[in-house]
């Protein structure tokens, strides 16, 4: 069962970048579909970017362009890098994964995963 563990988060303009990443324990990466997701205050989790377990990757259309996801097997670590930053990419933030025999299913459904991290705060300032 993986544990995941979210971290990068903060505050920053307009503009700027933000690194997140998600360490898993308990189980490596390699076996699992991963991904990001967020929740904005009044609105409902909605899928950012996933990957799957062969690298295929599929990225939301508010997003795309700007953000990028990656994974570390080795290292049990999900990424997702984020540039350009916009005051409505603020949210909470949480990494998500679902064991998998596909090497090339990708989802941005919540419901697809069934591990989820505690989150990580990014708030965007104008």
């Amino acid at each position: 069962q993986a544990q995941l563990v979210e971290s990068g988060g903060g505050s920053v303009l307009s503009g700027g970048s933000l690194r997140l990443s998600c360490a898993a324990s308990g189980s490596t990466l390699s076996n699992y579909h991963v991904g990001w997701f967020r929740r904005a205050p009044g609105r409902a989790r909605e899928g950012v970017a996933s990957i799957g377990r062969g690298g295929s990757t599929t990225y939301a259309d508010s997003v795309k362009g700007r953000f990028t996801i990656s994974r570390d097997n080795a290292e049990k670590t999900l990424f997702l890098q984020m540039n350009s930053l916009k005051p409505e990419d603020t949210a909470m933030y949480y990494c998500a994964a679902v064991l998998s025999t596909s090497t090339t299913a990708c989802s941005l459904f919540p419901a697809d995963f069934h591990y989820w991290g505690q989150g990580t705060q990014v708030t965007v300032s104008s």
